[in-house]
């Protein structure tokens, strides 16, 4: 796999306009746990706590599973519009993690390595086959470690918008440039946030990002084995060139995908480019022939 850049995949061009984020997106990402858009709600317990994921049916193509975590505040309801986009070609999962969305509350709040245990544990329980697993901003976090402790169960690993840039590692400096990035975004994802909030209560939103803040993701970068794909939007502030230029030279096997007028939200606001970085690291690479 290239090092570096790879801003299109060859013959699925990256699509340069970030995606519409409107009223029919809000309805179908605030649908749970009615089923809307082909995506259905679930309920495991995993680990003793009641375990709620959206997933879509399979579209019987053979392709592997594509589970997709939730950053920070967050839940499952804005990476709806990325669900979506994949639910043609692999059947996707995306779960809330504890304390998050629809997922039951933990006593106290979780930290990357107990969220990280958990998913692990999430996946033992749906007895999948080595998925597609993406993390997006704080979940990059959660599937860096998942990846790096249990490579056995990571056939790829996406990493959008990975927190946190050592240079603003910080409750600070990241709430600042979190603050920057929210007037680069649709502002239709506002009503998600506050939801998403309101559901894991703002104390536990402010103990997750002093976890992430003192997680040091560079240790877990630097033992994935799995191809790898760093996804990020060229306007977004929280990661900036130099970190995501970084994150991506320490993965062993990792490429660069940069989507033009993204932000950091890009699983959100540019779905479909996305999509297609994703079936492209999954797609079959081309034997080596001796000539």
């Amino acid at each position: 796999m290239n090092r570096g850049a790879a801003p299109r995949p060859p013959g699925s061009p990256l699509r340069s306009a970030v995606g519409r984020f409107g009223p029919a997106e809000l309805r179908l990402a605030m649908a749970a746990p009615r089923p809307a858009g082909g995506l259905t709600s679930e309920w495991r317990v995993v680990d003793g706590l009641r375990t709620h994921t959206r997933r879509s049916a399979d579209p019987g193509t053979g392709a592997p599973p594509v589970v997709l975590v939730h950053g920070l505040a967050v839940s499952h309801r804005y990476l709806t519009p990325l669900a979506v986009a994949l639910a043609t070609t692999h059947q996707v999962y995306v779960p809330d993690l504890p304390g998050f969305g629809l997922t039951e509350h933990p006593r106290g709040a979780y930290d990357v390595r107990r969220h990280a245990d958990h998913l692990a544990a999430w996946l033992a329980a749906y007895q999948l086959p080595p998925v597609c697993l993406l993390g997006h901003s704080f979940g990059a976090e959660v599937a860096a470690s998942v990846a790096a402790t249990h490579p056995d169960a990571v056939r790829a690993l996406v990493l959008a918008g990975p927190t946190s840039d050592p240079a603003a590692r910080s409750r600070q400096g990241q709430f600042g440039r979190w603050l920057v990035d929210s007037l680069r975004e649709a502002p239709l994802q506002a009503p998600i946030l506050v939801r998403d909030v309101w559901n894991a209560r703002p104390w536990r939103v402010l103990a997750t990002l002093s976890h992430s803040v003192r997680n040091a993701i560079e240790a877990d970068l630097v033992r994935v084995s799995a191809p790898t794909a760093v996804v990020t939007g060229d306007r977004d502030p929280v990661v900036p060139q130099r970190w995501r230029d970084e994150a991506t030279r320490l993965v062993p096997e990792a490429a660069l995908v940069v989507v033009p007028g993204a932000a950091h939200n890009v699983v959100t606001t540019a779905p479909t480019a996305v999509a297609d970085a994703i079936r492209h690291l999954l797609a079959p690479q081309p034997a080596l022939t001796d000539r």
